[in-house]
């Protein structure tokens, strides 16, 4: 990384070099490792930033899908991939009212791998960095978080970045905004962010594997109660579903009540319901669903959450935005690597990517939406009524016809307009 041969007026800290590059990358995360890998492979002078020391963040979405597996398998990286700790879904059940049911058979699909590979995301991302890092123009700063944006002429010409250090500006051509769902960059960008609404939040916890527990990761549905169990190799990490703004209350009943909660929800954990010892252990996602009317402006690109945060239904999240770095790569990476085209140049691709992503986009947020409304949301509804669940008939279609069980499976683990990485250009 070379110091900017123009140190901008708009420098913090003078102390502190600025530095330069053809593409800064906020936030380290799915979206932008993956960009960071797939831009350095192919020749571009890229800084990821990442706000935090390590990776290490609990409650992450851990499901790798066949889409990002196939993108692995693009990249010839899935052996090694694989080869490290992980678990493996094939099918997807849930247990609705007490009685079994699946839910989606991956080994249905004609992708490299018909699983879901469960791995932490710290583990993930290790992965990404570790490749990244064979590539010259690859750097990636750690404890470096992008806090604003330089512009001149209505375009934005780099980030200032706050590091142990001090404040240091980074000049570049494009700036990928990767930050997640409460992105530093798009509200520095003043991007019109559309709230499309979601009327659940999650409350994730760990509880120990014990023998005699099922064998896969699935869900649990009955009367007012939701909980999806992810198997890992010595414990199982817990999502709670519970209406949106109800923390306040639950915790107000008190954690024994929150522990006869989940006994409830999943029968199978309630001997060591215990374990929750504090409200310590458990850690609130609020959930949002959202979209940017505009993804983009010159100089800037939001990608993954930061253009689209996604509700937790399905595990998708991680892997649009791999969709998405994957789309932007393809379609930026031959003017990024050329030195001869300039930046204005590099504007109309911008709303090629935002085109290209927006479809399948809009079909999962729909879908999800569809979910949280006519399935969660009723399921929460009815322990307040008293009222049985049972399980709905498209279920017990799917256990006559269990071709069917592909369907759901392919719009989990594969989706709307899956995303496969170009072949370079001769």
């Amino acid at each position: 990384m070379n110091p900017s041969p123009t140190p901008p007026t708009s420098s913090p800290d003078a102390s502190v070099p600025p530095l330069s590059a053809r593409c800064c990358i906020a936030g380290g995360g799915p979206a932008g490792m993956m960009l960071g890998l797939l831009l350095a492979r192919a020749g571009v002078e890229v800084i990821v930033l990442e706000k935090h020391g390590d990776f290490l963040r609990d409650f992450r979405g851990d499901t790798v899908h066949p889409s990002t597996l196939d993108v692995m398998a693009d990249l010839g990286l899935l052996d090694a991939f694989l080869a490290r700790p992980h678990d493996e879904a094939r099918q997807l059940y849930a247990t609705v009212s007490g009685q079994r049911v699946r839910l989606a058979d991956f080994t249905r699909l004609s992708t490299a791998c018909r699983f879901i590979a469960l791995m932490p995301q710290w583990d993930f991302l290790d992965f990404l960095q570790d490749e990244a890092r064979r590539c010259p123009g690859f750097h990636l700063r750690m404890n470096a978080e992008a806090t604003s944006l330089s512009e001149r002429d209505g375009r934005v010409t780099g980030v200032q970045v706050r590091t142990p250090q001090g404040l240091q500006h980074i000049a570049a051509d494009l700036v990928v905004a990767a930050d997640g769902r409460h992105s530093a960059m798009r509200a520095a960008a003043g991007l019109k962010v559309r709230d499309i609404g979601a009327p659940i939040d999650v409350l994730w916890m760990r509880l120990p594997r014990a023998p005699g527990d099922p064998a896969d990761s699935g869900g649990f549905i009955d009367a007012g109660h939701f909980m999806a169990t992810i198997g890992r190799d010595t414990y199982w990490q817990c999502a709670y579903v519970i209406a949106k703004g109800g923390i306040a209350a639950i915790q107000a009943r008190g954690l024994e009540a929150f522990r006869a909660d989940v006994a409830a929800a999943a029968p199978f954990l309630a001997d060591r319901v215990d374990r929750i010892a504090s409200w310590d252990d458990v850690k609130l996602l609020s959930v949002t669903v959202d979209r940017l009317e505009q993804w983009w402006k010159p100089g800037l690109l939001c990608i993954g959450d930061a253009a689209h945060a996604m509700s937790p239904v399905g595990g998708v999240g991680i892997n649009l935005a791999v969709q998405d770095a994957v789309a932007t790569a393809n379609l930026l990476r031959d003017a990024l690597a050329d030195p001869g085209v300039g930046a204005e140049a590099i504007t109309p691709l911008l709303a090629r990517v935002q085109a290209r992503r927006l479809l399948p986009t809009r079909v999962t947020q729909w879908v999800q939406v569809a979910i949280q409304d006519r399935l969660l949301t009723p399921v929460l509804q009815s322990g307040a009524r008293a009222q049985p669940f049972g399980v709905p008939w498209p279920l017990r279609l799917m256990q006559r016809f269990p071709i069917l069980q592909g369907v759901p499976a392919y719009a989990v683990g594969v989706g709307v307009r899956p995303e496969r990485v170009a072949p370079p250009r001769r």
